[in-house]
């Protein structure tokens, strides 16, 4: 019997409680369509050894990125710096795409990606594209739905068999500039950069907004649907 994907998912660090978590849905999502999720706190070590053992690597949202790794400044919206994150994941990014591991990268994920390719990031959306539309509530803090267009020449579009759709987001900060090994594959209505899809690597996207929250969209289910079945390869 072929066996499902092993499929990393990073973690936020451990909390207040000595607790390393994940929200659910991650896990839920990639269990949905046949793959096998296991954990990976950024405390891991020899990083190498753990891409050997995982056939796909799902780069998680959360926190900020430090602005020391993409030359920005700080900023006084900036939350959640986790220095031990941000290192473990640029890395892993890296040797991910090196290795062409398929890889998807949510909301942070795609920051870490763009970072990890040698882009910058816009440290608070507001005040760039304005408030024409939220990318997140802050009050109550939730996700919050949004459309976008998905250009009809990516990639992405032939996944997601949709040009245009609804997605949740729930971030403020997102991609200022991406290197060229990256190209445009959505945006939304205010012109932020919604999602890429790498030019040479054979299966690596990443997304900003989330899309292990909208499993009940058929097209989200074929998206990772194309993930697991790239990582059986």
């Amino acid at each position: 019997m072929t066996r499902a994907p092993l499929i990393g998912i990073t973690t936020h660090s451990r909390n207040a409680t000595n607790e390393v978590v994940l929200p659910g849905t991650y896990v839920d999502a990639v269990q949905s369509v046949g793959g096998n999720p296991i954990l990976l706190p950024p405390t891991q070590s020899h990083l190498e050894s753990l891409l050997d053992a995982i056939d796909g690597l799902i780069l998680s949202g959360g926190g900020d990125i430090h602005p020391i790794h993409y030359n920005g400044e700080d900023h006084p919206e900036i939350y959640g710096i986790d220095d031990d994150r941000d290192t473990f994941e640029i890395t892993l990014a890296k040797l991910a795409l090196m290795r062409e591991i398929p890889v998807l990268g949510i909301c942070r994920g795609m920051q870490v990606l763009t970072v990890a390719t040698g882009g910058g990031l816009i440290p608070h959306v507001p005040e760039v594209f304005g408030d024409s539309i939220d990318h997140r509530l802050d009050n109550p803090r939730r996700p919050i739905p949004h459309e976008i267009e998905v250009l009809a020449e990516s990639r992405l579009s032939e996944l997601l068999g949709k040009t245009q759709m609804n997605i949740v987001s729930w971030h403020h900060q997102a991609v200022e500039f991406h290197s060229d090994v990256w190209k445009l594959a959505a945006r939304s209505n205010d012109g932020l950069i919604e999602a890429l899809e790498h030019s040479e690597h054979p299966w690596a996207i990443a997304l900003q907004w989330h899309p292990e929250l909208s499993m009940q969209d058929p097209a989200h289910q074929r998206f990772f649907r194309s993930f697991i079945d790239a990582c059986k390869k």
